[in-house]
């Protein structure tokens, strides 16, 4: 029950950070508009920060997923020879390896929401 409470939280914080992702949409596309009228034919730094940023966070939520997955798979036999559950079987790797991937996303998120509702 406990485990199910935790993991019921996590799951609410994730859904409430990456809710601000339509706000960071709509703060972030009067920029856009604004450095593609501007004509100079170079993207612009905000353009430039949206495009780099996302990729950042894929690869860092990937990298992050397949290290929890690696240490789930380590644990595997420890885990199997102390009598419990392994967690690559129960699926609480799985769950973990996606929170774990989501969580430069979030962050991500937050600091755009907080520095655009700063301009």
């Amino acid at each position: 029950m406990a485990r199910t409470r935790k993991s019921t939280r996590r799951a609410v914080g994730v859904a409430a950070d990456l809710m601000l992702a339509p706000a960071v949409i709509g703060m972030r596309m009067p920029l856009l508009a604004a450095e593609a009228q501007s004509g100079n034919g170079t993207l612009g730094v905000e353009t430039m920060r949206a495009v780099t940023e996302k990729a950042a966070a894929m690869a860092d939520g990937v990298f992050a997923a397949q290290v929890s997955m690696v240490s789930a798979a380590m644990m595997f036999w420890p885990e199997l020879l102390s009598g419990r559950t392994p967690s690559l079987l129960s699926g609480a790797a799985v769950e973990k390896a996606m929170h774990e991937a989501l969580r430069p996303a979030r962050r991500t998120v937050k600091a755009n929401y907080r520095r655009l509702r700063a301009k």
